[in-house]
């Protein structure tokens, strides 16, 4: 196992336990109390857990979703290259969507594609590709809210089903066999309008998002045209995303 999923892991497991000790951990993940202690001093100092004598608890904050900006520094070089390899795909004079995520942010930062037209309520992705000129920038209206960064509310909703776009570049919070899921309803319900008004979803999502289920569900997976990620899923998933005709498309796999 890998120590980032060694960590995540962790990090469920105080969810619902509230607490975890070191050799719970060793007996867990079969690894020595060294390995544990380096997990617990790289996550002290991410903010993700708070250490105890003999363990570590979870701190407040991180039962919910850290702001946009604080995520931005966070982020996996897993979700970098998610976003890397999302630009590529990214063709002279398409119009696409770009949803408020920070790997589709990694996306808008690499396009290179030309006569592009950018639509987005992502204060943050309008900026990014405001300065790349050959790109054409709309962002739609709405309510702002400035802990997530994103544009919201019926006025969004309203300009947002003048647009027909190629392709929709969408990040996930949560991928399960019940779908596509996010904590902020009334985030969702603008992605959920987003996935209608394009002719081909592209769902950028690294692996700790499967098997993941949030508050607000906005679609099946039979929504979803391609997923993008940076590991294989485990082979449940894959039967699950093939069965609803999710082609799948792996960082690692195709660096080889």
């Amino acid at each position: 196992m890998y120590q980032e999923e060694r960590m995540n892991a962790i990090i469920k497991y105080l969810e619902q336990h509230e607490r975890v000790g070191i050799q719970e951990i060793c007996q867990l993940f079969g690894v020595s109390r060294d390995t544990v202690r380096r997990d617990l001093l790289k996550m002290e100092e991410a903010g993700l857990i708070l250490r105890t004598h003999g363990g570590a608890i979870l701190p407040k904050k991180t039962k919910e979703i850290y702001e946009y900006k604080e995520r931005l520094i966070r982020e996996s070089d897993g979700k970098h290259e998610i976003g890397a390899l999302a630009a590529t795909l990214v063709a002279n004079g398409d119009f696409i969507i770009m949803d408020a995520s920070t790997t589709v942010q990694f996306a808008a930062e690499n396009i290179a594609a030309e006569n592009v037209v950018v639509v987005t309520n992502s204060i943050d992705i309008a900026d990014v590709v405001s300065r790349k000129p050959a790109v054409r920038t709309y962002l739609l209206g709405g309510e702002l809210d400035p802990q997530h960064r994103f544009l919201y509310g019926q006025s969004t909703i309203a300009k947002l089903a003048d647009y027909m776009v190629d392709k929709l570049f969408l990040g996930a919070c949560g991928i399960s066999a019940g779908g596509l899921s996010y904590p902020h309803e009334e985030d969702g319900i603008v992605k959920r309008e987003m996935i209608k008004r394009a002719s081909q979803v592209i769902v950028l999502a690294d692996h700790t998002k499967f098997g993941a289920q949030m508050f607000y569900r906005i679609s099946g997976l039979e929504s979803i045209d391609l997923l993008i990620t940076d590991r294989r899923p485990d082979q449940e998933m894959i039967d699950i995303l093939s069965a609803h005709n999710v082609e799948l498309l792996i960082v690692s796999e195709e660096d080889r």
